[in-house]
């Protein structure tokens, strides 16, 4: 008789959902692939009466997720309820009963991977998390063993669906933000409260776990620069065209020296860049090697199905760990903890960059000359200006591409500019990155 392996799933949401339907649509498959059945035992959800469009035996179903997690029948913990400290406990208390996890929660992990990991480390039991980052986009796997002989430089991209989603149908399509994320929002593809999303908060988590897994460095979530995409206007984007560029949420994370690089916000990237044409809810991912050079991972980064993919191949690689009795083979972050680096992440205000400046000003003669004055000032070196006519009585906008730059000289640069009576609301920067490989 083939030996079971049974999975318990705390939070039948729309992952949950998927999750289900892989297992049940992929059964004989994964019967084949594993040598083993990979059965569902039971699921704990605080709502058991809203339909889901699948079917299970109502007899699985709990509002008792710990005791889903204390069945000794349940041997691989699926969390995909979210958030924090509730996640945290119901992880951790699964690992102290000897049991494997598999997970999608990136903010738990950003904010706890390091207990989380310890925990699991010493128990010897899995963590499986290739959901927590790039969706269906298998970029875990790959850092942990793909790519273990190879010495990684830089790793960047895009990692949230819905930022890219509203950049790229603002460039395409046009619409200010408020409109674009309103009609997301109708099509479902902006949650009811998008900050996490659009504030670059969730691009944040993520890359708190790919530099641990590239660098092998430590990394906290709270250190990490992030700026969102809220003041990203069709000005910004029409400019941008201009000067050969298209605006995408990047998150960057390069190796320098004793320090780490590593900042969230939205990037102009050239137009002929891979990344430029980058559309939709897709993510991608690029490493930067020096063995290997560059490699690109592009996918789904959300979605039911696309996260459910995920899940369900870290369940059937934790479940060949168990069958084969080798579990805790990898170590979860591809490496024991024990050998990872202290490092500091470089503060923002340390970045050498090209920038991108937008100015509303009054169309009156020396503004300009005034502008650039305390630019100059400040060590700050123009390589372009574009200066819009005026229309209607309006506010012009004056635009300016800089040289490198030191982004402390910038700021304190902007705050001066912002003071001058020709200027109408707060100055624009974007950064700009031409140093990415392709």
């Amino acid at each position: 008789m083939d030996r079971e392996v049974r999975v318990g799933l705390i939070g039948f949401g729309t992952i949950g959902t998927g999750v289900i339907k892989l297992l049940q649509r992929q059964q004989a498959q994964i019967r084949s692939r594993l040598g083993a059945r990979l059965s569902l035992g039971r699921i704990a959800d605080i709502d058991l009466t809203t339909e889901r469009g699948v079917k299970v035996d109502r007899r699985l179903l709990t509002n008792d997720a710990l005791s889903l997690i204390d069945d000794p029948q349940i041997d691989i913990v699926v969390e995909l309820m979210g958030g924090y400290d509730t996640a945290r406990r119901f992880v951790l208390r699964a690992v102290d009963n000897g049991k494997s996890v598999v997970t999608a929660n990136k903010a738990l992990l950003a904010v706890h991977g390091l207990e989380i990991f310890r925990a699991a480390e010493k128990a010897g039991v899995d963590i499986g998390y290739e959901a927590s980052v790039g969706g269906g986009i298998p970029i875990i796997r790959t850092l942990k063993e793909g790519l273990a002989a190879d010495r990684n430089c830089a790793i960047y991209g895009i990692v949230n669906g819905t930022s890219n989603y509203i950049l790229s149908t603002m460039t395409q399509q046009g619409g200010e933000f408020a409109t674009v994320v309103k009609e997301a929002q109708q099509q479902g593809l902006a949650e009811a409260d998008p900050t996490f999303d659009v504030d670059g908060i969730d691009a944040a988590h993520k890359l708190t776990l790919l530099i641990q897994l590239a660098f092998g460095s430590a990394a906290r979530f709270k250190d990490i620069p992030v700026e969102g995409i809220r003041h990203v206007s069709q000005l910004d984007i029409s400019f941008a065209r201009e000067f050969g560029y298209v605006i995408k949420l990047l998150a960057i994370a390069k190796q320098d020296g004793e320090q780490i690089e590593a900042r969230v916000h939205p990037t102009m990237v050239r137009r002929q860049h891979l990344l430029a044409d980058v559309s939709g809810a897709y993510n991608a991912i690029a490493v930067q090697g020096e063995a290997l050079g560059s490699s690109m991972y592009f996918g789904l980064g959300a979605g039911m199905m696309p996260t459910a993919t995920a899940v369900v191949a870290d369940l059937i690689e934790v479940a060949r760990n168990i069958v084969s009795g080798n579990r805790g083979r990898v170590a979860p972050l591809g490496y024991p903890l024990a050998q990872q680096r202290q490092v500091r992440i470089r503060p923002i205000e340390d970045l050498d960059s090209e920038y991108y400046l937008r100015f509303m000003v009054v169309d009156r003669p020396g503004v300009l000359a005034k502008i650039s004055g305390i630019l100059g000032a400040h060590d700050i070196s123009i390589a372009s200006v574009i200066q819009k006519e005026r229309e209607h009585g309006a506010s012009v906008a004056i635009v300016i591409r800089t040289h490198q730059a030191l982004e402390r000289n910038l700021r304190r640069a902007l705050r001066q500019i912002d003071r001058l009576p020709a200027v109408r609301g707060k100055s624009v920067l974007i950064r700009i990155e031409n140093s990415l490989g392709q």
